[in-house]
């Protein structure tokens, strides 16, 4: 199968605009936010948004998502700018994507779920990772398959692979199945290899970084290990997990780094991230990462709370850690920092979570939270290995 074209090339930056919809279950003020995210991710894919739409309906329309008016609207303004590309917020159906297609020709149609996937096809950098991503895509495109899509690939030849009268479209969806069952054997075959590797680890205590996107895990992996990982201003700067050997005063323990979470993650994701995600499904002890400068920090936290849940990881020890106190400076009107701080150490200590607080740029705090760790690792490897005391 052919490579798909990438969102947009290094010489020369595509245009689009973001489309939201407010309905009676998701309000213009919570629409902003998420349209600020997709705002973002199209800038992480390397495009310019333009302009934003916002239509109000009770529920979205069947045929065209935003309705026939606010379509019109769009397609006038899409061609008086010449702009390259349409990205809407939520999910699109086959025939709704047929239908946008059919009123606005020439402008290629994406919706957030497809935008999360083709920044994670620009991502990838492992075999692993790549082959999670190319499942994901071929899960999301066999239910939007149409006669545009016959390109992709020559058709099968051979006595018996064509049956009489078989169309073109029914030839690319046999060929995409194909694909989709090569590629589940060949992740079976990786997640084998990764358990292998996972029981090789030894006696180890493993801790598993996790949190939303951007969050700062990377720049914390870096800190805690002392060793250069990945870490960028955008989302899913890293996609494969990394795991390195952390010692704490003469205590080593393992600590990964995991692919950031987001609202609205394409549930084929999930699935073809399976071994990827086992790295955190089989962790003895979570640090949750929170950007505690970002606006709607609340609902991130909550986000990845309920993947944990989705994926069975939710009932672990875990470390709320608030990063980037370091920009939390004048961003509340209500308080100083500090009051800020203990209002929400009081809240989550209530829950009892250990609550940390801390900049992962700072040395400083970075010291504090490996004495906290040592701590925390201790009690766990007293408890799984009372013979090995002689460590502590």
């Amino acid at each position: 199968m052919a490579k798909r074209k990438p969102i947009s090339t290094a010489e020369e930056k595509e245009t689009c605009i973001l489309v939201g919809l407010a309905t009676q279950n998701q309000k213009r003020e919570q629409l902003q936010e998420y349209l600020d995210e997709l705002a973002f991710l199209v800038s992480t894919a390397n495009a310019i948004s333009k302009k934003t739409f916002i239509q109000s309906l009770s529920k979205p329309d069947v045929r065209t998502f935003v309705g026939s008016g606010k379509l019109m609207e769009i397609r006038d303004y899409v061609k008086a700018e010449g702009i390259d590309m349409i990205v809407f917020d939520d999910e699109l159906s086959g025939s709704q994507i047929r239908n946008i297609e059919k009123e606005i020709e020439g402008v290629k149609i994406l919706d957030r779920p497809n935008l999360i996937l083709d920044i994670f096809a620009q991502r990838a950098r492992t075999s692993h990772a790549r082959t999670q991503v190319e499942l994901a895509q071929y899960q999301y495109l066999l239910p939007r398959l149409t006669n545009m899509w016959t390109h992709l690939q020559k058709q099968k030849g051979g006595i018996g692979m064509k049956g009489p009268g078989e169309k073109e479209i029914e030839t690319d969806r046999r060929i995409i199945r194909d694909r989709i069952a090569l590629l589940k054997k060949e992740l079976v075959a990786i997640d084998k290899q990764m358990a292998t590797q996972r029981s090789n680890r030894g006696s180890l205590i493993r801790v598993a970084l996790v949190g939303y996107t951007n969050a700062g895990k990377s720049t914390l992996m870096t800190a805690l290990s002392k060793s250069e990982v990945f870490a960028e201003d955008k989302l899913f700067a890293t996609l494969d997990t990394t795991v390195r050997k952390v010692v704490v005063g003469n205590l080593p323990f393992l600590l990964s780094d995991t692919v950031g979470f987001i609202r609205k993650l394409p549930t084929q994701l999930i699935e073809s991230f399976k071994s990827t995600l086992d790295e955190t499904r089989e962790s003895d002890f979570l640090i949750h990462v929170i950007d505690v400068s970002h606006p709607q920090f609340e609902d991130q936290l909550a986000v990845v709370e309920r993947t944990l849940e989705e994926i069975g990881s939710d009932d672990k020890p875990t470390l709320l850690l608030f990063n980037k106190i370091d920009l939390l400076e004048n961003e509340e009107p209500g308080g100083s920092t500090s009051e800020i701080i203990q209002g929400l150490k009081e809240r989550f200590e209530q829950d009892k979570f250990d609550v940390v607080f801390m900049s992962a740029r700072n040395k400083d705090d970075v010291s504090n939270l490996r004495n906290l760790l040592y701590d925390r690792v201790k009690e766990l490897h007293v408890k799984r290995y009372p013979y090995n005391k002689f460590l502590y």
